[in-house]
Formats: structure tokens, sequence, C-alpha cells
């Protein structure tokens, strides 16, 4: 007895000798660690979101704010008969028992940590709740702010859109993400092993975001999207004196207010692979030849280069034939004996046939360059594309062939490769009228705190100057205010009684290629109108897709807009035709 008594103290030492060696080890040698391990446990950061800034156009009309976003939580401690809890609820929201409750047993982690199990609640579901809440233990209604896309999609393309996780995603929302977002505060709370809060320790306050003023007119803006309805295209409209950007539509388009919370699959698979391309702001991003919007830098080009005056005259009738291929005119008839204020006036292409065969591609291309075309034009959103404005350099490089000569006869009438965007004619049209300087278009008027204090004001930039021939310059403006109020001008329907409208038409000839066969397709319908010419505050360019002749389809959509700017901006009444 005596030996096993022995043997048990000697285990009894020995196991206390393991614990007080392991003690030690927890409590001095790693004590440090664990302190620090024990403290965040127990000591939590909770991010405090910041309300993001306002959008607003320049007149303080708010394009884009935030609202109340409810969603419904149930905390799983206080939940005494998960069943019947979920039966009620069920008739509320309108949702199986059964859905309600794989959710919450899906989710649930903590005791005190609250579960989602509907985010979006109307306001009517809000109501039936708070009246039945003391019928309801353990729920409650998490309230949040998300973003909230006023004029839904008529302004989608420059506004961008926000993601579920909280980031602009293109347009103003991810220019000017950094000032929209704020700064986030956050609290320093005390919680017990549940994760129940036992209290706060300290407390910063989020600074709001800045609010984004735009040089947009809502106005002006409504107008251009209703003239795009039902149509695929894109509409401009520009100050040419400061490179303002008043409305910039594009059509179809997409509302922003899907992807808040995440898009479903089902939507966004629609919306990409629509062959209409809603997310393409084609203001910026469309490419099309210019077609006759073109024929203004061929003559500038003629002028300058001593091959031309105003009072040279070609001879069309109705084709013209180089090499072994002809060459058509509009008018199938001809315009006999056109000099450059008739050609520039009623479109003739012979006219500028003989003229880009005398240019050349290498100087129709510097001149084109020169006004802007083949690069961005630097507007303060992105995706924009920069066109093309091929040379014999380019075609060799792109396609591993010569430039044909007839090909230069194409381009001199807006043809051939030749790609620009609305937004580049705009700024292109606005250097003809301003005296030759070329703006960077802004679609940002300013960024100002919550507390109205002014972050960034943004004056007009000037891209570059161009050093243009004033005698030649003032040929061409004679000849585009001749389009709309001279007879035989291909921009008639563009004409408004009381003010003078400059403008040029433009039909964009697309065919289609397939199996070694050309199909000509409806031509795409350009018209950029200028008003009033002889001091110019609006610069309008309209791209209808498929529209026919500029004449007929853009140039009316371009006299509604030119017509809404006066009256918002004049305040003036302007009779009808």
């Amino acid at each position: 007895m005596q030996k096993r008594i022995f043997y048990l103290k000697i285990f009894f030492l020995v196991c206390f000798f393991i614990l007080t060696v392991r003690l030690f080890c927890l409590q001095v040698i790693n004590g440090k660690l664990y302190r620090i391990k024990s403290e965040k446990n127990r000591i939590r950061l909770k991010e405090i979101p910041a309300y993001r800034g306002k959008i607003l156009d320049r007149n303080g009309m708010v394009l884009v704010d935030n609202r109340p976003f409810y969603s419904l939580c149930v905390i799983p401690e206080e939940v005494p008969d998960v069943s019947e809890l979920f039966n009620k609820l069920s008739r509320i929201i309108d949702i199986p028992s059964e859905r309600l409750k794989k959710i919450f047993f899906k989710k649930k982690t903590l005791p005190f940590k609250p579960v989602c199990i509907k985010k979006g609640l109307t306001l009517d579901e809000v109501a039936k709740i708070e009246s039945n809440i003391f019928l309801l233990p353990g729920v409650m209604i998490k309230v949040e702010e998300r973003r909230n896309y006023i004029y839904h999609e008529m302004l989608a393309h420059v506004l961008g859109y926000m993601s579920s996780d909280g980031k602009g995603r293109c347009g103003i929302e991810k220019r000017w993400d950094k000032f929209l977002k704020g700064i986030p505060g956050g609290m320093q709370i005390e919680a017990d092993a549940v994760g129940r809060t036992v209290k706060v320790i300290s407390k910063r306050l989020p600074v709001p975001g800045a609010d984004v003023y735009l040089n947009i007119d809502i106005r002006i803006q409504k107008k251009a999207q209703q003239l795009l309805k039902g149509k695929k295209g894109a509409i401009v409209v520009m100050n040419p004196k400061d490179g303002e950007v008043i409305a910039i539509a594009s059509s179809p388009s997409f509302d922003p207010n899907l992807f808040i919370d995440g898009i479903d699959i089902k939507t966004w698979n629609r919306l990409r692979n629509s062959k209409d391309c809603p997310f393409q702001n084609r203001a910026i991003s469309g490419l099309y030849p210019p077609g006759s919007l073109f024929k203004v830098i061929v003559a500038y080009a003629g002028l300058k280069e001593g091959i031309i005056t105003p009072k040279k005259t070609f001879f069309c009738k109705g084709s013209f034939f180089y090499g072994d291929r002809e060459y058509r005119c509009w008018k199938k008839g001809g315009h006999g004996n056109v000099n450059l204020h008739r050609a520039i006036k009623e479109s003739c292409d012979i006219y500028f046939y003989n003229l880009g065969k005398m240019l050349g591609i290498k100087k129709i291309a510097y001149y084109a360059k020169m006004f802007g075309l083949g690069e961005e034009t630097g507007i303060d959103i992105g995706g924009e594309k920069k066109g093309i404005v091929p040379t014999a350099e380019w075609k060799k490089k792109r396609f591993g062939i010569p430039w044909q000569s007839g090909e230069t006869l194409s381009v001199s009438i807006g043809q051939s490769y030749l790609l620009v965007t609305p937004i580049q004619i705009a700024v292109m049209y606005s250097a003809l009228f301003n005296g030759g300087i070329l703006y960077k278009p802004r679609i940002t008027r300013l960024i100002k705190t919550a507390d109205g204090k002014v972050l960034y004001r943004f004056r007009p930039e000037i891209k570059r100057r161009l050093n243009l021939d004033e005698r030649h310059v003032r040929e061409i403006r004679k000849a585009l205010v001749a389009v709309v109020n001279e007879a035989n001008g291909t921009g008639r329907r563009a004409r408004i009684r009381g003010i003078t409208v400059a403008g040029k038409t433009g039909t964009a000839q697309l065919i289609e290629h397939r199996r070694d066969e050309e199909i000509s397709i409806k031509d795409h319908a350009w018209f950029v109108g200028i008003a009033p010419a002889e001091d110019p505050t609006v610069v309008v360019v309209v791209i209808i897709e498929n529209g026919g002749h500029g004449g007929e389809s853009a140039a009316p959509v371009a006299r509604e807009i030119i017509k809404e700017y006066f009256r918002v901006f004049r305040k003036k009444d302007l009779p009808e035709l």
C-alpha cells in the first residue's frame, strides 16, 4: 500500500509540474500574445459609412441622390419560436415560411448577430412589419442608404452606376468617386463572447461626400432623350465658346438602378447580349463615317492649299469616272456647274471627288487631324474612342496592302475607312465658329462639399489653337448658313424663324459584306446645327443610325433641340413654322 501511495504521489507531482509549466508558458512566455488576441476579441471596430455626395445639373436640379434602403433582419437569440415567427412573417412579406427558415439557418452565425432574410423592403412592407413589431420578437428593420438615379435611363451613360460593393463604375460616378464617397467614420465597441455589444468605447463621425455639379441642363437633356426614343443614335449639345456640354444623349440606354444591389443574371445577359448595345455611349464611343459633314475639312484644305478659290467650279453630271470605276453623286441628274458655296449648300459629291483627287490623302489626313479627328477630345468621362483618319501608311500597317487612289475620293466625301464620334464633330464645328479653338468638352461644372465649400471649379480648357485663315473660314460659314436658309439647301428642315441656324447634313453610306457580296443597308443620318450663326452659343450634333438622309431625319431633331435651347436659355418663345 505504501508503495502504491508513493507512485500516486509521483504521478500527481508530475501532473502538477506539467500544469505549472503549461501555465507559465501561457501566462508568462506567451502572455503578451494571448492578451492582444483577447483584446481583439473583446474590442471591435465597426465602420460607419459616409453619405455619398449628390450629382446635380447646372441649375442645382438633383440627378442622383441617396434613398433609404430597408432590410428585414432577425436576431436569433431573441426568437422563442422560429417556426411561429416565420409563419407570421410569410403572411406579411409574401414569402413561404420554409424559404425564410432556409435563409435564416444558412446565414446564422452568432446568437446576437442580426441575420438579414430579405433586402429591399417596400414602404408598404415596412409599415406592416412596424405595425406588428410587438408580435414579431427578434425582428428588426435595418435602414441603409442606397444610390437613387432619379431619371433612370435618361443619363445613364453620363452618370455611370454604382456596383453592389459601393464603388463607382464608369461615367461621373467613377470619374469623381474619391470626392463623392466621402470619408467613413467608425465606432470602437466592446463585445461579449457571443458578439453582443456591451458598450461604445469611442466614435468618429463620417465625413459626407462632396456634391458634383454638371454642365448638363436636365431640361435640354429630357428633350434630347425624348427625340431619340425608339431610335438608335446620339445627340450632343455643346457651347462652342467654352466646351460646356449642355446635353449628351445616347439611345438605347439602361437603368443604373439595376446595379445597386447586384443585377440578376437574366437581366445582365439580356442587356449584355442585346444587338442594340445599350451599354455603349454612342456620343463618345460610337464610330461612324462622317459622310458629308467631312466636306468642310476638304473645303478648307482646298482653299488653304490654294488648289481652289470660292469661285472655282466643277461640273457635276451625276457621276464621276476614275479608273475603271464610276463614282456617283447623291443627285442622279447632277448639279451642273458647282462652286464652293453651292457644293456645300447642296452637298455635291462630284465637286469633292475632284477636290479630293487634287489634294491627295496625305493633305486631307493632315487637315482632318488638325481639326481633332483621329484623337480623343479629352471629355471628362471615360470610354471615349479616338476614331480613324486613314493614310497610306495606316492602311499598309493595318492590312498589309497599299493605298488605292480611288479610296481618296471616298474619304473626300467622308466615307471609306474614315470614322469619327459625335463629340469629335461637335468640337470640330465649334472651332470653325469660335476662331479656331479646340476646347476639351466638359461635363463637370464644379465640386462642392456638403457645407458649401467649392473644392474645384472647372474652367474652359483649350486643347489647342488652330491658325485658321479667317477668309477661308468666312466662306465656309456662309455656305453652312445657306445649307439651312437658302433654296435647295439640304438642311432646310432645321430652319427656325427668328434665329439664323447654320448647319450641315450628312448621310453615311453603309455596306454589309456577305460571302464576297456587297449589300447596301440603310444609311446613318447626320446633322450638325450651329446657332445663332452670327454669334453661336450652341452647337448640336445628331446621329440617327439607319435613319436615311440627314436632311430628312436628323435635321428636324436638331431643330427641336435648338428651339428648346433658346426657350430655356433665352426665355424666348419661338413661333412655329
